[in-house]
């Protein structure tokens, strides 16, 4: 199913700007520039803010690389490289792929496994050892030789909505085909702000939910028992913007690309994502 969405929820958003520009080009920004890794913080559990371990993240031959070859144990060094400011309306896309074998000391469901956070918190705001942010997270998942479907949507911290339904599962499996070996796959979220959040795999829609909001406080409880009452009082609070990070689990991982089309403005006809970049002929209200 490809691009096939409307987009009525755009009606409240005329009050953002964007920059004039020819309406009919998408503007897509470069998050990651192919060179360093200007822009973005880190944040590793047990280590201070900007503190890259080892060399954790870096970039080799214009790609973003999760890299453990300075490593000799996993010791649960769960981090994340964050873009240094928020967005609430946008599609994210990344290609990636990855590559070789699990470091030694991640779990099994580890293997392969990587993701985009959306609708983070900041990086600043993570405890010395806390592993994973508050997030809505975009499961980057590679074959293991059975069906395991990527583009899948996990939750730390936080819940979902599907069919009016707030789910309480941790991790919610998608529709795509599984992905074997070090092939490049294209991963896509559409975000809407709080309402609505679409999954794609190679241009086609595998998962959609809603109203992304804090929860799973049993999760919280576990991960963050010194923070439980702060969130716990935040509870079903739905979360209309936030950071976005790339996951560093314990297995290589390799990002050649992550760009960012704002969809913040859309109702403006100057702005320059106003018409639909995915539908043509491009019809004159906002889509997506």
């Amino acid at each position: 199913m490809r691009y096939l969405f409307l987009i009525p929820l755009f009606l409240g958003v005329s009050q953002f700007s964007c920059s004039n520009s020819t309406p009919d080009k998408p503007v897509w920004e470069q998050l990651f520039n192919g060179k360093d890794l200007s822009g973005w913080d880190i944040k590793i559990a047990g280590h201070e803010l900007s503190d890259n371990y080892k060399n954790t993240f870096k970039v080799e031959d214009g790609l973003l690389k999760v890299n453990y070859n300075e490593y000799e144990h996993f010791d649960n060094k769960f981090g994340h490289i964050y873009y240094y400011k928020p967005f609430s309306y946008y599609i994210i896309r990344t290609e990636y792929r990855f590559v070789g074998e699990q470091l030694k000391g991640g779990v099994h469901w580890n293997v392969r496994n990587s993701g985009v956070m959306l609708h983070s918190q900041a990086a600043n705001t993570l405890t010395k050892d806390q592993p994973f942010p508050i997030s809505i997270e975009l499961q980057l998942l590679g074959g293991l030789g059975e069906e395991r479907p990527t583009g899948n949507v996990c939750t730390p911290g936080t819940q979902v909505e599907m069919n009016g339904k707030l789910l309480p599962d941790h991790c919610i499996n998608s529709s795509s085909k599984t992905y074997n070996g070090d092939q490049w796959v294209t991963a896509e979220a559409i975000v809407l702000g709080d309402s609505i959040i679409h999954h794609l795999i190679n241009g086609d829609t595998v998962l959609t939910y809603n109203r992304p909001q804090i929860g799973a406080l049993p999760w919280i409880k576990k991960q963050l028992p010194e923070q439980y009452d702060y969130w716990a009082e935040r509870n079903g609070e739905l979360l209309r913007e936030g950071y976005l990070a790339l996951q560093a689990e314990s297995h290589a991982i390799h990002f050649r690309k992550v760009e960012l089309l704002n969809l913040e403005g859309c109702m403006d006809k100057k702005a320059v994502n106003y018409k639909s970049y995915y539908i043509k002929p491009k019809p004159s209200a906002c889509l997506y």
